[in-house]
């Protein structure tokens, strides 16, 4: 409106004051409504062009958006796996601390499994003491082979050296039986030596083996136990939360509630502005908001960052080939917004909608020497026209409660 009453004063008002004082025309007379289009068509047709080019000069250089938001995080309430609750320890909107208890599943097969390695481990303890016994006979019953063995070697050595002498006094079939005794007696002391060197190796090497994995099997259970017991990672109020004992509860299917934390945006918002005003909006650009839940309030702000990705051309890849003209929808550029008086903030709550205004400003490339000349006036105009956004602004920020309670 304001636009095209700019352009009316410089092109339909000189025009009528021309053809009035100029050519004797007047309102009524030679000028009425059904001619009105003939007599002032020149100023009629420049004030068609030079509204059009005005708001789209103010249009382009100081973009609107109504998709402001203060964007704030929340962590989702859930355990590592999937169980029945057995206990629960706070309240939907209770406040916590890190730290604090949320929930705890049950335990029932993990305390089992506890006392399943428990006893595991101390049955693996009895047997390193059994073996040592083991030990100790494996010894005796090696030394008694080594003894039965010297004896059959001297035997047989004994009636050998008298066969020698005088082969009537020993048979060979007693000579047989000797040798056979002292394979014997040798075979028993391999098996000797084999017995006490396996239960040396299983006093060495199974039975720890077996006492480790038991605690593993300990630890594993207890840090079951402990993780069935959900705590609070930050500060913040528990959302969502309707847990009684006795609901299932599984991480990818049914999270127990939503955390949001005391600190979640620090303070930023989230605008979304046309992809035409990609080029225009930068960080350090001043930007003017006012919000649904602080009406007849302007916050002034800061383009602290741009999202250098349009959210619409992400692709998931799938079974399917994309065809482009599936996504009607086109994205925004997201730009994060900054608060330049940080107090402004405090009566406005996370998720609230805004809207907002962007004006741009070219002194310090004027400043700088980067545009000089009739570039710098045109420059220092285009960016003087964001007044007539601002004064939209103010009058959406005044009509706000009007449309919210009247007539909505």
């Amino acid at each position: 409106m304001l636009e095209l009453i700019f352009s009316a004063l410089i092109t339909i008002v000189p025009d009528y004051l021309y053809r009035h004082y100029k050519q004797g025309k007047r309102w009524g007379h030679e000028i009425t409504l059904f001619n009105v289009w003939y007599e002032l068509r020149w100023g009629l047709t420049a004030c068609a062009i030079l509204a059009v080019t005005l708001l789209t000069i103010i249009f382009y250089f100081h973009p609107s958006t109504r998709n402001v938001s203060a964007a704030f995080r929340t962590v989702t309430v859930l355990s590592d796996r999937a169980g029945r609750v057995a206990e629960v320890y706070v309240q939907n909107n209770d406040r916590l601390k890190a730290g604090d208890p949320i929930f705890r599943l049950d335990t029932t097969r993990q305390e089992a499994a506890v006392e399943t390695a428990s006893r595991r481990i101390a049955e693996v303890d009895a047997a390193l003491g059994v073996v040592t016994t083991d030990i100790a006979a494996a010894e005796a019953r090696l030394e008694a082979a080594i003894a039965d063995l010297n004896q059959a070697r001297d035997d047989l050595n004994r009636r050998q050296s008298l066969a020698d002498r005088n082969n009537a006094t020993v048979s060979e079939q007693e000579l047989e039986r000797l040798e056979t005794a002292l394979a014997r007696a040798e075979s028993q002391q391999t098996a000797a030596i084999a017995a006490l060197d396996g239960a040396k190796l299983r006093q060495s090497t199974l039975l720890p083996a077996q006492r480790e994995t038991a605690r593993a099997l300990l630890q594993e259970a207890q840090a079951e136990i402990a993780k069935s017991t959900v705590f609070a990672e930050v500060d913040g109020t528990v959302k969502q939360f309707l847990l009684k004992p006795g609901d299932i509860v599984n991480p990818i299917l049914r999270p127990a509630g939503v955390l949001v934390p005391d600190v979640t945006g620090q303070g930023r918002f989230v605008a979304a502005f046309g992809q035409i005003s990609a080029s225009v909006v930068k960080p350090g650009v001043l930007v003017e908001i006012t919000c649904a839940s602080k009406p007849l309030a302007i916050i002034p702000m800061v383009v602290d960052d741009v999202q250098n990705a349009i959210a619409a051309g992400q692709f998931r890849p799938g079974d399917a080939l994309l065809d482009q003209q599936d996504r009607r929808r086109p994205g925004t550029v997201t730009v994060f917004l900054a608060p330049i008086f940080p107090k402004h903030l405090e009566a406005i709550p996370p998720g609230s909608a805004c809207v907002g205004v962007a004006y741009t400003s070219r002194d310090k490339e004027i400043e700088a020497g980067e545009i000089t000349g009739f570039s710098a006036f045109i420059a220092r105009i285009v960016d003087g026209m964001g007044i007539a956004n601002a004064i939209v602004l103010r009058g959406q920020a005044i009509l706000l409660p009007v449309k919210a309670l009247v007539f909505s």
